[in-house]
């Protein structure tokens, strides 16, 4: 129960913490993706590609905003990471998908990628791209000092409330807040169901 209670405690300290002022920044840069005819791209790894994954469905479905992610086609991840390498998987599927200034990158990810490090350099080189490019970079990461935190447009960084669970609370609000900001009612163009049942 010890665990229990006190990593709950910090969750809520953690949604206590959060800057909705950056949030905010998100949801009006997401806004204008949406009025100018932009598509959205989600980008990340291990426990963010399935939160990838599960934002594509709501920012498509509940937004109404063209959004896809190259974590969901297995074939096309793995014949790059095969073919071309794991640092340019990200990079080289946005090429493909012609990005452009009207389009947004949301990456999602604890560290936010460091090449010196060599940790999620895929993410670095598709930041990179996007803003060759002229697209916005959006992010919500555990940790200011990744590259994505130096070069988005706008991100949230989760607080950190103990170092020793940085990655779980990274990766279990993202969620919470991608739920928050594709339920903004400047976004939202549809009712979810079970409410829409009441």
């Amino acid at each position: 129960m010890e665990h229990a209670k006190q990593y709950m405690k910090e969750v809520a300290e953690i949604a206590e913490k959060t800057d909705l002022s950056d949030i905010e920044k998100i949801t009006k840069i997401l806004i204008d993706t949406k009025e100018t005819g932009g598509r959205l791209f989600f980008i990340g790894v291990g426990g963010s590609a399935g939160n990838c994954s599960h934002a594509v469905n709501d920012f498509r479905k509940l937004a109404g905003i063209e959004t896809y992610s190259p974590v969901d086609n297995v074939s096309e991840l793995t014949a790059r990471t095969n073919d071309e390498g794991w640092d340019t998987v990200f990079s080289e599927w946005l090429k493909t998908s012609r990005i452009n200034s009207k389009d947004a990158v949301f990456v999602l990810s604890v560290g936010g990628g460091d090449l010196e490090k060599n940790v999620s350099a895929n993410l670095v080189k598709a930041v990179d791209y996007a803003k060759s490019k002229d697209a916005k970079v959006l992010g919500i990461l555990g940790k200011d000092s990744g590259y994505t935190a130096k070069n988005a447009d706008a991100r949230v960084v989760i607080p950190a409330v103990n170092p020793q669970n940085i990655t779980p609370h990274s990766e279990s609000f993202q969620g919470v807040i991608l739920h928050l900001i594709a339920s903004d009612p400047r976004l939202k163009e549809i009712e979810n169901k079970w409410e829409s049942l009441e």
